[in-house]
């Protein structure tokens, strides 16, 4: 996978992505990591909504990811809600060191389902993998949550970087083959049925005849590392 930073080229796909998660897990120390291999130790908990974009390339395919760092605390949710509509990736982060983190997960799974589609590609992330004395929370305990709730999973540290690209990596690669084998299929189907047009959502993905195609799968997935 190889990333650029040249705004003047065109993008063949933009996936939405979203950072969840309870307030100062590291979500926006995990987003400055990923975007520009930077580290704030004293950063404030964010204000509203903001958003990063990466490119890379996936398969000889440009994909633009645009990244949104939702504000965790309370008072902002209301604020932010509008902003899971139309994402097709989450990064549902909590802290290792703070269990109360981890127990909010299923808040958060729950406001992801409500806002955006229940097939959204998501990767839970123990945050803070590098406080390993203040361990709250084991790395068994999260991985049986992901599986049960059919996520991917993995810890990172925004601090040493481990884990952080791979994290959103893998959800950048998940969506991009989702889409792929959609547009395989209704390739497929419309090779075979001519009048055939397709059914359900689609996502704001543009494919190589500029055109919109269907990116929301009917499964779960689960994976852990």
């Amino acid at each position: 996978m190889a990333f650029y930073s040249e705004e003047e080229q065109t993008e063949d796909y933009l996936f939405k992505i979203v950072l969840i998660g309870d307030s100062a897990v590291g979500k926006s120390n995990l987003l400055a990591r990923f975007a520009r291999d930077e580290f704030y130790p004293n950063s404030k908990s964010t204000i509203g909504v903001e958003f990063q974009t990466q490119k890379m390339e996936i398969n000889g395919k440009e994909v633009k990811a645009q990244i949104w760092d939702t504000a965790g605390q309370e008072r902002f949710r209301a604020v932010t809600s509008a902003y899971y509509r139309g994402a097709v990736g989450a990064l549902l982060v909590y802290d290792i060191s703070r269990r109360q983190t981890f127990d909010s997960i299923g808040r958060w799974l729950s406001e992801l389902h409500t806002y955006s589609d229940m097939n959204v590609v998501t990767i839970l992330v123990g945050n803070k993998s590098d406080l390993k004395d203040a361990r709250e929370v084991s790395t068994a305990e999260g991985k049986t949550l992901a599986e049960a709730q059919g996520l991917f999973f993995m810890e990172t540290s925004a601090l040493d970087s481990s884990n952080v690209a791979a994290a959103f990596q893998t959800v950048v690669r998940e969506i991009f083959t989702i889409l792929s084998r959609k547009v395989i299929q209704s390739q497929e189907l419309k090779r075979h049925d001519p009048a055939w047009t397709g059914n359900g959502k689609t996502v704001v993905l543009q494919t190589d005849g500029n055109q919109q195609a269907d990116g929301r799968p009917k499964n779960g997935w689960c994976c852990s590392t």
